[in-house]
């Protein structure tokens, strides 16, 4: 495993429960508005974090934390990854994985194993704007079409959605594309952009939108999901 990163307690990665946060490295997207940049294009540049320290923390911190989130860069790349979740769930940890769900097959092996509790798939974009919004011009969309109905046809594992609003690669027109693609899905969560240095590509033209027009968004996007929230916006 590639891991770039630690976070030793976080009460709001995964929903309901204490846990650690784990970074792995290497995306196989490009988003612009990306906030993990370095983890995505050279992860080498992060001071590796060794499994063994990561099982051990874990086995000193049980009964403390509940679970595990395991996010990225994008965690499916990893080919040791199901064998590092086993290790987790043996020690007796809840593991959510955050996903762009890119790798619908991993995705699928992951669940029929049972080795995952949440799931976090990111939807960047409706289908039609998808290859752009995510710098990949030769995007398969059926692969993340895959994931997204694998993970609607969960009947006992906890899943969301969530998209990331940025003014200049969104408009509200295109949640309502979303919310036809998602129709029926547990949750979708608004998030909005935040400007920072070290965004992926901080020459596009890009913003934050206003609390009202993500409302908006979100309005769109109930018409067809039941729960639609914003997450982190003031």
């Amino acid at each position: 495993m590639l891991l770039c990163g630690l976070q030793k307690t976080t009460l709001l990665d995964f929903p309901g429960h204490v846990a650690c946060t784990i970074f792995t490295g290497g995306c196989n997207f490009r988003c612009p508005y990306c906030q993990n940049s370095e983890l995505v294009v050279d992860p080498a540049a992060f001071p590796k974090v060794f499994e063994e320290e990561v099982m051990a923390f874990l086995r000193k911190r049980k009964g403390i934390l509940e679970g595990v989130c395991v996010t990225g860069g994008e965690p499916t790349l990893q080919p040791d990854l199901a064998r590092f979740l086993r290790e987790i769930k043996e020690l007796g940890y809840l593991v959510k994985l955050d996903t762009n769900g890119y790798q619908p097959e991993i995705l699928q092996s992951l669940l029929e194993e049972g080795l995952l509790d949440y799931v976090a798939m990111d939807v960047k974009a409706s289908r039609e704007k998808y290859a752009m919004t995510v710098g990949v011009p030769h995007l398969d969309v059926s692969r993340l079409e895959r994931s997204v109905s694998l993970l609607m046809g969960q009947d006992k594992i906890p899943y969301e959605f969530r998209t990331t609003a940025v003014k200049g690669l969104h408009d509200p027109e295109e949640f309502e594309e979303i919310g036809k693609w998602l129709a029926g899905a547990r949750a979708l969560f608004l998030q909005n952009y935040r400007e920072s240095e070290n965004v992926l590509d901080p020459t596009q033209n890009m913003g934050s939108f206003e609390r009202t027009e993500l409302e908006n968004m979100a309005e769109r996007a109930r018409k067809y999901i039941a729960r639609v929230e914003l997450r982190g916006v003031e």
